[in-house]
């Protein structure tokens, strides 16, 4: 018996990778419990098809939420803080660095393909009112946001923490890359570039939290580069589609532009990444001392 209980228990908690599973069911059953009573009241109160995929996946996030605190505080027995979501001096500067990488390298993405003739602007969201130009930015935001701060939690906070407690590091940032690659797999106009393309976001993302230990980088940088991205520049997010301020038609090569699914897809999202985590270790040297958990 104490060999078997060695095979699931050690410290007195689940073994990290029973954790896991137990995760991944704790999000079934919340996201069934919670997700599916939120979905049926939107699709009652909206007319059929008017609910874009993009949101329709957001109405699972607080089943993620609450799958995530319970197994913080039962299985992993910390505290949901302990995440990443500590708050010591300097922690709006990780986010606001990790919104500005963000929205930098799709803003260069965006004049790249302009330069390049493959992008026409063709209107504007105020064109047809101020509200409506409020309404696809309000929309954007709070979108937005919910996507950053509930893809993090779930794939740099939970997931590759828990990786972490039982495999160095260096392994367990690839492995919750790939399972973040994979969570994209099925989105509309998906492919197995755009995925491979995702596994690589993964790791620049996964960075913002290595260099740091808690998710404001990340959150920032998912955050901005979604937000500029669909909301502001008008480009697919990861094969979907959401209100923008940008009316533009993209042309140009699938392979370099992404095509239908986005600029992760391409070329240009698979330099921006890479781009993007020689600059996050640049900023983890230049703060390192001063950005460590505390």
């Amino acid at each position: 018996m104490p060999k078997l209980r060695r095979l699931f228990v050690r410290d007195g908690r689940l073994r990290s990778g029973w954790r896991l599973l137990a995760y991944a069911l704790l999000i079934l059953l919340c996201s069934l419990a919670i997700g599916l009573p939120i979905t049926f009241c939107a699709l009652f109160a909206l007319p059929l098809g008017a609910l874009p995929p993009l949101f329709a996946t957001a109405l699972s996030y607080p089943g993620i939420w609450l799958a995530t605190w319970l197994a913080q505080r039962f299985l992993t027995r910390a505290a949901f803080a302990d995440l990443g979501f500590q708050r010591p001096p300097g922690w709006e500067a990780e986010m606001l660095f990790g919104v500005a990488l963000g929205a930098g390298l799709m803003l260069a993405i965006f004049a790249l393909e302009a330069g390049l003739g493959w992008v026409q602007i063709v209107g504007f969201a105020w064109q047809e009112g101020a509200l409506n130009a409020v309404k696809a930015l309000a929309l954007g935001l709070g979108l937005y946001i919910a996507v950053a701060f509930t893809e993090e939690l779930m794939v740099r906070g939970y997931i590759l923490q828990t990786l972490a407690e039982g495999l160095p590091l260096g392994l367990a940032v690839p492995i919750s890359s790939v399972i973040f690659g994979l969570l994209h797999a099925s989105n509309p106009n998906a492919s197995w570039v755009s995925t491979l393309n995702l596994v690589i976001a993964g790791i620049f993302l996964a960075l913002g939290y290595v260099v740091t230990r808690r998710l404001w980088l990340p959150i920032g940088l998912h955050f901005g580069w979604n937000f500029f991205q669909g909301t502001l520049l008008g480009f697919p997010v990861s094969g979907t589609e959401s209100p923008t301020l940008i009316r533009q038609i993209e042309s140009g090569p699938d392979l370099i532009t992404g095509g239908a699914f986005g600029p992760e897809a391409g070329l240009t999202g698979l330099v921006a990444s890479l781009i993007g985590i020689g600059l996050i270790l640049a900023w983890g040297r230049l703060h390192g001392d001063r950005h460590q958990p505390s």
